[in-house]
């Protein structure tokens, strides 16, 4: 897990007071279909593209019941999270509750009163009295029932052996063979619920492990047993998307370069990632420590060497954990974050955020313990920082994908920082940045013309006077090079002076010299950074074209 803090210059803060919701284009739910894969994407069975936009429901630690039951009433939550513009939940759930009868028969009840936890037992009552006395195997599946009910789809993720939190380096639980990780009975656990989600069509993937890690990984033991995991589940219920993690805590899968998994059905494979800040950086204060131009460069190339080439190799690639603390208080994860918002959205990949969870029942001994990575916040009643939602919505609905040609190629513009995109309200308005479902088409010319892209109307451009001037669209024929280490710096020359896209006052585009694009580590580029996401979704407020 990372932690990303969300400070912004006092120019951004504008759009914190937007409401979120209004910006949310809800993605594709798909409940009651099957889902299979062609080439890199995850599609329902006319074809169509299912984006998976997901977020992790914890059910893994020593209580074993979903995370936040004694805050709010499972419907309510689950409403929530549709709410929220997620169409999907990373469930885990540890490999003992599917294997040991003891642990999956004991009620709710029984098991908080066993760890001390009474007052989190009187909130269950009040707020999930139906749940409280139900044995934890059905808890877990009312939990899905609820899902199912409220139209979101359901990843059930094998998170840990034994009840806890994950993940220490070499804990018993970290790699086949390891004390808690006997692959006979990691097996078993696999099949018994990749049966019981038969009975939820809702449950559509089933992810073989979490962050597999520790001295004794190999990459021939991998092969071996996730082979074998992916044969059991899809026997059992070969409905669901198989979900393979790599090594070293899910960071990489850099062996399928050279070497495919060989298993007996096709065409329900899917690959999982894990990014933190800490997790692909080389060091963890890298983010600050560094030209944000550079490390960022730096490490998405890594990332791409390590597990996004698999989309090259015609597989789907999803991103089922990434995380930012949204207390604002950390910077080396706040830079970190505007750098993996622009991959996310330059690859349109699918996703999981780390997490739903205000706090916890309890963690590493403490009880009620906060969340700072947890969208919602400590007592689960509201959104925990607007500003992070606003910039997740951007992401959630997909950008192109089979299905969805509803108007041909073409780029619209968008600022990671923000997660908003390039706008104009009306024919007279500026250009300013605002949501992406509302955003102005461009199609980057081989010359490197941004052209605005209509069918009927002389060929009118993005432009500007130089740096300092405002940023609009007309007749000039104005070149945009996409400049810097990270290549997010659109940039233009005027008269022998090179000036930069840049974002002030209420939003509105500007050009101003291009900053920070080398060396200094203290100078902050992220105002600056735009990138040209493909698309070919028929945005429908056609005042801002």
């Amino acid at each position: 897990m990372g932690s990303a803090g969300l400070k912004l210059s006092p120019v951004f803060k504008t759009f914190a007071v937007l409401l979120f919701t209004a910006l949310i284009v809800t993605p594709r739910p798909v409940t009651a279909q099957k889902l299979h894969t062609s080439s890199r994407w995850i599609v329902d069975e006319g074809g169509n593209r299912v984006k998976l936009a997901c977020i992790n429901w914890l059910s893994n630690l020593q209580p074993i019941l979903a995370e936040g039951l004694h805050r709010q009433p499972v419907d309510a939550l689950s409403a929530s999270i549709k709410s929220m513009g997620f169409n999907c939940v990373r469930f885990t759930w540890p490999l003992y509750l599917a294997t040991n009868e003891s642990l999956s028969t004991r009620t709710v009840r029984q098991t908080f009163q066993e760890l001390g936890l009474h007052d989190a037992i009187a909130g269950i009552e009040s707020n999930n009295p139906s749940i409280v006395d139900l044995p934890t195997i059905e808890a877990y599946k009312a939990v899905l029932t609820s899902l199912r009910n409220n139209n979101v789809m359901v990843i059930l993720d094998n998170h840990i052996s034994t009840p806890g939190m994950c993940c220490i380096y070499d804990d018993g639980n970290s790699f086949f063979g390891d004390r808690y990780l006997d692959p006979v009975q990691w097996m078993e656990g696999l099949r018994f619920m990749a049966t019981l989600a038969t009975g939820f069509e809702n449950v559509v993937g089933m992810s073989l492990r979490n962050e597999l890690r520790g001295p004794r990984q190999n990459v021939d033991l991998w092969y071996k047993y996730m082979q074998q995991g992916a044969e059991t589940v899809h026997a059992a219920n070969p409905n669901v998307l198989v979900i393979l993690s790599g090594l070293d805590y899910d960071t990489n899968l850099s062996f399928l370069q050279n070497r495919q998994v060989n298993v007996t059905f096709t065409k329900k494979v899917v690959f999982e990632l894990h990014w933190y800040a800490v997790s692909s950086s080389n060091s963890l204060s890298e983010w600050v420590n560094g030209n944000l131009n550079e490390v960022c460069a730096r490490v998405s190339s890594k990332v791409e060497q390590t597990s996004i080439f698999l989309r090259r190799q015609g597989f789907p690639l999803f991103l089922s954990e990434f995380g930012v603390d949204q207390t604002g208080t950390d910077e080396n994860d706040a830079r970190f974050f505007t750098c993996l918002l622009r991959t996310t959205a330059m690859l349109d990949l699918d996703f999981a955020l780390w997490g739903l969870l205000g706090s916890y029942y309890l963690r590493d001994g403490i009880i009620d313990r906060d969340e700072s990575y947890g969208i919602l916040n400590h007592n689960w009643t509201g959104v925990r920082n607007s500003t992070f939602l606003q910039r997740i919505s951007a992401i959630q609905p997909p950008f192109r994908g089979p299905g969805l040609k509803e108007t041909g190629q073409h780029n619209i513009i968008f600022h990671p920082l923000t997660g908003m995109c390039v706008i104009r309200e009306s024919p007279t308005s500026p250009l300013k940045l605002g949501s992406c479902k509302q955003s102005v088409n461009w199609i980057y010319t081989p010359r490197k013309n941004l052209m605005l892209k209509k069918k009927k109307m002389t060929r009118r451009y993005l432009q500007t006077d130089g740096p300092g001037k405002a940023v609009t669209i007309g007749l000039n024929l104005t070149t945009w090079e996409r400049i810097s280490a990270s290549r997010m710096h659109l940039a233009t020359n005027v008269g022998g002076k090179r000036a930069c896209l840049d974002v002030e006052g209420q939003l509105e585009l500007v050009a101003r010299d291009c900053k920070c694009l080398s060396g200094d580590a203290s100078c902050d580029p992220s105002s600056q950074w735009f990138i040209l996401l493909s698309s070919t979704r028929l945005w429908r407020n056609l005042r801002s074209n």
